[in-house]
């Protein structure tokens, strides 16, 4: 029997939404600071699976200048009614401290691959929300509720309100549905209908290790509901790290033949329990008992192999993981940092068969900076880049990046030094520290272009350059890159290693920097 091998969606790719129409099937998964917004994936047979589209590609529809790291889009929930493909999703703009600001919309298009709709404005009363199609026709939004209070649970219970498609807008009482389990932490609410009953699939527990799904069920849309007397239905066993870890955060979906599947979000620790690729998305097979629970085959625990459903296979040749830059419009593994590709900033015709790239803001901002790059979907992997830059001060820099976030990232980079010249080292981000890791910068020849190199291997990083081609020179010492994850930081963070191009520059002239081809390579 064919078998689905999870994860599914390897790297950065949480919180899915899994969807069927017809014979086609999505998920939906969050991007946070990313653009564009939102990564849907499509299969045919949910063995295989190729990224699809993005819905969120115009800042009318996602401004993220200046939001927090994390922040941005998160559980975007995908589903279609009526002829039309509906996207709930929240931006967040603030999430330290007592208070979240979680801006919560809904777009709609008649095609999975858009033209997606402006946004429409839902509420803002917490996150994970999604939308729920009664077979009355009936349509209602379902979200977390963040309850900011003193001596409250934050995690206040499941909102439920009714959508008007008519006005656009959330109308008639808001009711809270269900406070949760003894697990806690109560969150990404999907309703389901089946046999009678209203089924409240939640995520409890937290997104860590004691992450959880649990089922809830009621006779009547507004409850109560009675809780599963055997969940969580799906966790992790956190006893033997080989296995997918952080279980939780499922979505389910039938397919043509009646089976049930569930997708859900899980992380592989490399080392001290550290995720550096951040929660990926697994499937796991489930089935309803005879007295109307859901259960995960083979216990409550993820699988990394699991049955596939009775579908003819529908393989995908994937976009080349080799980009030189030739075409116009950019590959779609590829993604920016709160912004949208635009000319001003980032450009594949200034300079035909290069990348271009305008110095922009630092590492460190949460604005506009110039950086691109892909999700590391691989334990091991390498990672090459050639680059022709002639900065002229200290203040402009670029090269190859590994990065997590602006707290968090690591960065061999070219530069100028007063009395080196143009010259070639490492800066290391650690938990907002900066560093420069080698004792003196490595001079290079004027004019000439670089070959950067950076090789992966599970929780280690090393560097090399090359001035021809062909001789390769290991430049610092093996990196411990294990902060950049998840579960290295002192406030919970949400997304996952990224490898790419940028370039900074703080005098303000935007000196371009440009880029021969971008070669990515698992081993």
């Amino acid at each position: 029997m064919t078998k689905i091998m999870n994860p599914v969606l390897p790297g950065y790719h949480p919180d899915p939404s899994i969807l069927r129409v017809e014979d086609d099937y999505y998920i939906a998964v969050s991007t946070f600071e990313w653009f564009p917004g939102v990564q849907i994936y499509h299969s045919r047979d949910m063995v295989n699976w190729q990224l699809f589209t993005y819905p969120l590609t115009r800042s009318s529809q996602l401004d993220m200048i200046g939001n927090p790291n994390s922040g941005g889009i998160w559980a975007p929930c995908l589903s279609h009614s009526d002829g039309l493909f509906y996207l709930i999703y929240t931006d967040v703009k603030s999430r330290m401290g007592a208070f979240k600001d979680t801006h919560n919309y809904l777009v709609t298009a008649k095609n999975i691959e858009g033209p997606w709709s402006e946004p429409i404005y839902l509420n803002s009363s917490g996150f994970d929300p999604s939308l729920f199609h009664d077979d009355d026709g009936k349509k209602w939004l379902v979200n977390m509720i963040w309850d900011f209070r003193k001596g409250t649970n934050s995690f206040a219970g499941i909102a439920l309100q009714e959508y008007s498609v008519e006005e656009k807008k959330l109308v008639g009482p808001i009711r809270n549905i269900f406070k949760g389990s003894e697990l806690g932490l109560t969150e990404a609410p999907h309703l389901y209908k089946w046999n009678g009953y209203y089924y409240l699939l939640t995520a409890e527990g937290g997104t860590w290790y004691t992450h959880a799904a649990t089922m809830a069920r009621s006779q009547s849309l507004f409850g109560p509901y009675e809780i599963d007397p055997t969940n969580p239905i799906l966790t992790s066993d956190q006893t033997d790290l080989s296995q997918l870890q952080k279980a939780g955060h499922g979505s389910l979906v039938e397919t043509q033949s009646g089976e049930w599947y569930m997708a859900h979000l899980c992380g592989r620790p490399v080392v001290d329990k550290k995720c550096i690729l951040g929660r990926e998305t697994a499937i796991q097979k489930v089935y309803w008992t005879e007295d109307g629970w859901l259960r995960v085959e083979g216990g409550n625990h993820p699988q990394l192999e699991v049955d596939a459903p009775e579908l003819p296979a529908y393989p995908f040749e994937h976009e080349s993981n080799f980009d030189d830059f030739k075409e116009t419009s950019y590959k779609k593994y590829w993604n920016s940092l709160r912004r949208p590709f635009t000319e001003d900033w980032i450009s594949l015709t200034e300079r035909p068969g290069y990348l271009t790239l305008k110095g922009g803001e630092s590492m460190s901002s949460l604005h506009r900076q110039s950086l691109v790059a892909r999700r590391l979907e691989s334990f091991r992997t390498e990672v090459e880049t050639e680059i022709e830059f002639t900065p002229d001060t200290f203040q402009q820099m670029a090269g190859l990046i590994v990065y997590y976030d602006t707290d968090d990232h690591v960065y061999l980079r070219v530069t100028h030094h007063e009395e080196l010249g143009t010259c070639l080292g490492i800066i290391e981000t650690k938990h907002g520290k900066y560093d420069e890791l080698l004792a003196c910068d490595v001079s290079l020849p004027e004019g000439s272009s670089c070959k950067l190199k950076a090789t992966i291997e599970n929780q280690w990083l090393q560097f090399a350059y090359s001035l021809d081609g062909d001789t390769w020179f290991e430049i610092g010492d093996r990196i411990d890159f294990s902060h950049l994850s998840d579960d290295d930081a002192d406030y919970i963070r949400f997304t996952g290693t990224f490898v790419g191009l940028c370039a900074q520059d703080l005098s303000g002239q935007a000196k371009p920097s440009y880029f021969k081809y971008f070669d990515y390579k698992e081993l």
